[in-house]
């Protein structure tokens, strides 16, 4: 047993480099390879823009409640399932589909607070815990119950046009991503720097009680965050549901996952942070693939959780907590 756990670990090096070094040949051997790392780097970045949206609502939920809602996959799924029924069923056109199945998420957001999350406010983190991954799975199930278990098209209701831009290939889909997540992060700062209800949020995430004493509404604020944060992740559902033509209930699992390793990247509980975790995350994921294999994908993503875990612990941008004596 001693000798095995050394020996795979030299297999597992040997296999990287081995896919490096034939991914770089590859890459040699098709010219270019400096222009196709700048396509990869391109599409790293659609990638990451929905991840910031993912991390954004851990990392919200995170600074209110000091608790992670591993739920958020699951209302990342049934935004996308909003989306498309309402693209395909109703026939709206995509704004209004958008719009709409942000809504409907935030109301599944809020439910999920008030159901899962209220009732343990003053109890211990493992009782939280528990039930956040109960509802996880109580929603993934309800998915799977009620659209079944294959996956579903979602076409875009809009031509799609490819260009190119000095030689690097993209489309209007992937720009309209960016634009949408771009637009989102814009309005979340906003929201958070300059309205009452994000003055409220910051307070609540300093002390919740002081801001119970001054009037604030504890209730309010919390369930306000949680509709934020699952209207966002709602947004990156459906234009994830797009981007890959394919919709299904079991779609929030690595998403989810990797939206709370972006946001734990970035500084969980930091905005600016989540934003840029997933960014960064998207762009190493997406290289990852080009230069490796693409069996690496995940595990990627989990090895610089670890990393970030074992050396900055705080995140790019977050600051550590200071000790207590």
């Amino acid at each position: 047993m001693g000798r095995a756990a050394p020996l795979s670990f030299v297999c597992a090096v040997a296999h990287l480099a081995g896919a490096y070094f034939s991914s770089r040949n590859r890459l040699r051997g098709q010219g270019g390879g400096g222009r196709l790392i700048w396509q990869q780097l391109i599409n790293g970045l659609v990638t990451g823009s929905t991840y910031a949206l993912i991390a954004l609502g851990y990392t919200m939920v995170y600074g209110v409640l000091q608790l992670i809602n591993f739920a958020h996959g699951e209302i990342y799924m049934a935004g996308a399932f909003a989306g498309l029924l309402l693209v395909t069923a109703a026939e709206l056109p995509f704004l209004a589909a958008l719009v709409l199945a942000m809504v409907i998420a935030a109301c599944v957001g809020v439910v999920v607070e008030f159901v899962a999350y209220r009732p343990l406010r003053r109890s211990s983190r493992l009782a939280v815990l528990i039930s956040a991954i109960g509802m996880s799975i109580f929603l993934q199930n309800l998915g799977l119950w009620i659209f079944g278990p294959s996956t579903r098209s979602f076409l875009p209701p809009f031509p799609v046009v490819s260009f190119e831009i000095g030689g690097l290939r993209t489309n209007t889909l992937h720009l309209l991503t960016l634009a949408v997540a771009l637009a989102m992060m814009v309005g979340l700062q906003f929201l958070v720097a300059r309205t009452k209800m994000g003055k409220a949020m910051r307070a609540v995430a300093q002390d919740r009680e002081a801001a119970a004493l001054m009037g604030i509404s504890v209730n309010r604020t919390i369930a306000f965050t949680f509709a934020i944060g699952s209207a966002l992740a709602a947004a990156a559902g459906v234009m994830v549901g797009m981007l890959f033509n394919a919709v299904t209930p079991t779609m929030g699992i690595m998403p989810g996952l990797k939206g709370f390793v972006a946001a734990v990247l970035g500084g969980i509980g930091h905005i600016p942070g989540a934003m840029l975790g997933g960014l960064v995350l998207g762009m190493i994921e997406v290289l990852g693939v080009a230069l490796l294999s693409s069996q690496w994908r995940d595990a990627i993503a989990f090895a610089i959780l670890i990393l970030v875990l074992l050396y900055r612990p705080s995140g790019l941008l977050g600051k550590p907590a200071p000790e207590k004596v």
